[in-house]
Parts: C-alpha cells; sequence; structure tokens
C-alpha cells in the first residue's frame, strides 16, 4: 500500500509541477552552472548504496591545495533560498519511483556514518529511507544527531499510513515556515563521528 501510494503521489507532483522544477532547473544552471543534479552514493534500506539526486545548491569553491571549501562558504545565497524551502529535493521524486526511497521515512545520510551507528541507531536502516521523516517534522537540523536518530527508531517501530500521512502535512508546514534548517553556525548539521565522541564534545 505504502509502494502505491508514493508511486501515485509522484506522478501527480511531477504532472502539476513539471514546469516550476523545469524553471528551478534553468535557474541552477545560471547561478551555479553544470551539473544541474547532484548525485552522492547514500545508503538506503538494510544499508544498500543507491544514488540520491537533489538540485546543486553549492558552488565547487577549493582552497589552494585545491581541497573543497567548508559548506558553509560553498553555500550561495541562491542554495539557501533553495534549501530554505526545500526545493533541493525535487529529484528525489525521481528516487522514490525508482523504489530507492519512499515519501516517508529516516533520511538517508552518509555511507561514512554506517559503521558508527549504535545498534538501536542501526535500525533506521530496516525500512526505506524517505524524503521527510519523524525527526525532519520534529526538529529537522536543529536538534542532535542523537535526537534524530531516536525518532528515526521511534518512526520504524510505529510507522502506518496514517502516520506517513500526518507526516506529510506536518512537513509542508515546516517548509513554509522554513524552521530546523540549520545547527547552530553549520549551513545544515556537523558531521556525525559517532555518539560518544559528540556527547563529549557538547
Amino acid at each position: 500500500m505504502k509502494r502505491l501510494f508514493d508511486i501515485g503521489c509522484v506522478i501527480v507532483m511531477l504532472i502539476l509541477l513539471s514546469f516550476f522544477i523545469t524553471i528551478i532547473a534553468i535557474l541552477v544552471r545560471i547561478n551555479l552552472g553544470s551539473p544541474i543534479i547532484f548525485k552522492q552514493i547514500r545508503p538506503g534500506k538494510h544499508g544498500k548504496p543507491f544514488s540520491l539526486y537533489k538540485f546543486r545548491t553549492m558552488t565547487d569553491g577549493r582552497d589552494e591545495n585545491g581541497f573543497l571549501l567548508p559548506d558553509e562558504l560553498r553555500l550561495t545565497s541562491f542554495g539557501k533560498f533553495l534549501r530554505k524551502y526545500s526545493l533541493d529535493e525535487f529529484p528525489q521524486l525521481l528516487n522514490v519511483l525508482k523504489g530507492d526511497i519512499s515519501l516517508v521515512g529516516p533520511r538517508p545520510l552518509l555511507m561514512d556514518y554506517l559503521p558508527l551507528y549504535t545498534e538501536e541507531q542501526a535500525k533506521r536502516h530496516l525500512v526505506k529511507p524517505g524524503i521527510t521523516g519523524w525527526a525532519q517534522v520534529n526538529g529537522r537540523n536543529s536538534i542532535s544527531w542523537e535526537e534524530k536518530f531516536k525518532l528515526d527508531v521511534w518512526y520504524v517501530e510505529n510507522q502506518s499510513f496514517l502516520l506517513d500521512i500526518k507526516i506529510l502535512f506536518l512537513t509542508i508546514k515546516k517548509v513554509i515556515n522554513s524552521e530546523g534548517i540549520k545547527h547552530g553556525d553549520y549551513a545544515t548539521m556537523p558531521i556525525f563521528r559517532g555518539s560518544n565522541e559528540y556527547e563529549q564534545g557538547q
């Protein structure tokens, strides 16, 4: 039922928003150049890797040694606008169609984080990741990694169709109000280095 709901919603969204998505793609090309789509390998259900799609929001700015500059320095004002209203997430509708992710589920993070999770935190990978999730409507990037993972695991253990509908409606409210985009002085979130190290740094 969830898969059919995902496909139905995505098809309707792509039809209704196709012109709008095309305009965003053109603006990304004008403001940030190519490639328009940012692709990155992320872990899916049971940690299986897949290519996540997003509209590009950062430049390729590098330091004198050729290393990429911190996110805060590469994120342009245009990129901040896209992230503020989650417009950079639209290409992930294709990920939903492919079956990589669902509309609702724990957000797919980095492959590097997989060996850092505790056994409890790793439960977040028992289901497909999602474009939005319980952690996103309960703090998004304003809460700690540990709080995020607790919310993700809670979702895994309590998931239902009605809960997904609730999360989708709450997501619309969060996006409109631009809540929880940043974590302190970070453009999004600090790097997760494991719960023990993270707790010691607080």
